[in-house]
């Protein structure tokens, strides 16, 4: 087994949690979550939102989910000028 996070499908997630307020129900908050986690099923962040949904009172409104791979190639650019200093 690899230690390595990050390789395979393993990407950074992120997920913007919008949720209703147990108080004010009428009024939406938002929550941001990160983890290193596997596309496209993401796991980790379904553990997450079971737990959400589980232990917290604030009702799930939407959520919202992007991920970046990990390892991705060196990108490299050139100047479009150069100058030198004296």
């Amino acid at each position: 087994m690899t230690s390595a996070r990050g390789v395979g499908d393993y990407r950074l997630t992120t997920a913007e949690i919008c949720y209703r307020l147990p108080d004010h129900p009428e009024l939406l908050q938002t929550y941001i979550w990160q983890d290193i986690d596997i596309a496209p099923q993401y796991p980790v962040l379904s553990k997450f939102l079971r737990f959400w949904q589980r232990e917290i009172e604030g009702q799930l409104h939407s959520v919202r989910v992007a991920s970046a791979g990990l390892l991705q190639p060196a990108r490299f650019r050139l100047p479009s000028a150069l100058t030198k200093l004296q």
